[in-house]
């Protein structure tokens, strides 16, 4: 029985589940993201009923281990296999195929997999969602993933789990990349509406003729074929709102969503009815309150009613303690989806790393070793890995270096904010608005400087 048990226990390693039938055709998958898999050249509705071996190009009968399992009647663990999509994508996965016996008869088989990317897919694994146990709520993180000795942050995450089980309102203040949906989530998840969804809005990005409806919804209307919409606040029934970059909104949208919040009921364009709500509202600013309100961007009695309870995110140069900590964690996450063997970083890495302020924060750190894991061919990452603009800044260039000295200052602070901007709208995949966001600065301002660094 322990042997047995032995053999099972890894497959809590795996994230999709995929049963065929005796021919190999599909009859179930579940997936742990399917957005990943949908970037890589598939749509949920090419699996259902179609043989195993057509989804990809270079699977046959003889080297599939699903019809190798479906053939022999054995199970096959632990099996790395190159997976090459129809668009020439490709990925690694590992897997363990078990046979499903009736009667004697060998009447399907059931795998579990996990899949590693490549280098160039690694852009599509921010959308990865690792807790298997939460994916079904819309989360990605809980509480674990606050990685830090840092005394402030451990003292936040002790807040995190005293504040978790109530349902007052959370107001999260930090800069753009200290993690403040990372922190909006771990409540959620430590919370007793966990198994409730979480849903997310950045109110920045709404444009403003449709605003009302996101939040409220919108009643059917047979005569105008107008179909029923639910607004954020009907889908977060149960559960959690997460209202990010808050003060964009009009002051007059404001005060409608106060409103809604005070009341804790709603009425969709259209309707007639009053909906009652029973959600939590955590909302979010990458600018200090109290100057949103000092410029009236921000009405008092919103910020009073949302920050019940507020929570201020240290920025990353104010937590350097914390930064070998995440530096081990984002090389055993790289090590772990790029199929890469990365063991660490060299000293002299590492003090670079340690002098340099972190304007992005953590997701800049996690972007910057991202790179080095791009550019190393070592099992050490060396400050030749490091991207440019961090060695520079850290004064760990070669001080003879011509394309160094030939440059001002003024030229060395463009150079920079110019990389700052090209990596932040590459990660936003070219969304104005999301780079903005990402940024903590307005769409008009990213659009001068896009065409003063001719980036667009």
């Amino acid at each position: 029985m322990l042997r047995e048990m032995d053999m099972f226990n890894h497959l809590s390693d795996f994230d999709n589940v995929l049963v065929v039938d005796e021919f190999g055709k599909t009859l179930y998958y579940d997936l742990a993201d399917l957005n990943v898999l949908a970037k890589l050249g598939h749509r949920p509705e090419d699996f259902l009923g179609n043989k195993v071996t057509s989804y990809y190009t270079n699977l046959t009968d003889e080297n599939s281990t699903i019809m190798t399992v479906l053939r022999t009647g054995k199970a096959l663990c632990n099996v790395s296999q190159e997976m090459v999509a129809k668009t020439g994508s490709s990925y690694i996965s590992k897997s363990s195929t078990y046979p499903i016996i009736n009667h004697d008869q060998i009447a399907g088989a059931i795998e579990f997999s996990r899949h590693y990317y490549t280098k160039e897919n690694m852009q599509y694994l921010d959308q990865y969602k690792r807790h298997k146990v939460y994916r079904k709520n819309n989360t990605i993180y809980t509480i674990e993933d606050l990685i830090t000795k840092n005394k402030n942050m451990q003292e936040i995450k002790m807040k995190m789990e005293r504040i978790a089980k109530h349902d007052s309102t959370v107001l999260i203040y930090g800069k753009t990349g200290t993690g403040k949906e990372v922190v909006a989530q771990g409540i959620h998840n430590l919370s007793d509406r966990f198994a409730k969804p979480f849903i997310s809005l950045n109110c920045g990005s709404i444009p403003e003729n449709v605003v009302y409806s996101t939040f409220f919804g919108v009643e059917k209307n047979l005569a105008t074929g107008v179909e029923e919409w639910k607004g954020v606040f009907e889908q977060a029934a149960g559960g959690t709102l997460f209202l990010d970059e808050i003060y964009a909104l009009e002051t007059h949208l404001q005060a409608k969503l106060l409103k809604a919040i005070e009341e804790k009921t709603i009425r969709r364009i259209g309707g007639s009815v009053d909906i009652h709500l029973d959600i939590r509202i955590i909302s979010a600013t990458n600018e200090d309150p109290e100057t949103l309100l000092k410029e009236k961007r921000m009405r008092e009695d919103l910020y009073y009613r949302l920050g019940v309870i507020q929570i201020d995110l240290p920025e990353l140069k104010n937590r350097k303690d914390d930064i070998e900590m995440l530096v081990s964690h984002f090389i055993h996450f790289y090590n772990e989806h790029m199929n890469i063997s990365v063991e660490t970083v060299d000293p002299e890495a590492m003090d670079c790393l340690r002098l340099y302020n972190w304007p992005g924060n953590i997701r800049e750190l996690k972007n910057a070793i991202e790179t080095a894991f791009n550019n190393t061919t070592n099992k050490i990452i060396s400050i030749d890995d490091i991207p440019m603009r961090i060695r520079k800044a850290s004064n760990f260039v070669d001080s003879s270096s011509k394309e160094w000295t030939s440059m001002d200052l003024k030229d060395v602070i463009d150079d920079y904010e110019k990389t700052i901007i090209a990596n932040e709208l590459h990660n936003a995949n070219g969304i104005i608005a999301e780079t903005a966001r990402r940024l903590g600065v307005s769409k008009q301002t990213l659009k001068y400087k896009l065409g003063k660094y001719e980036l667009r």
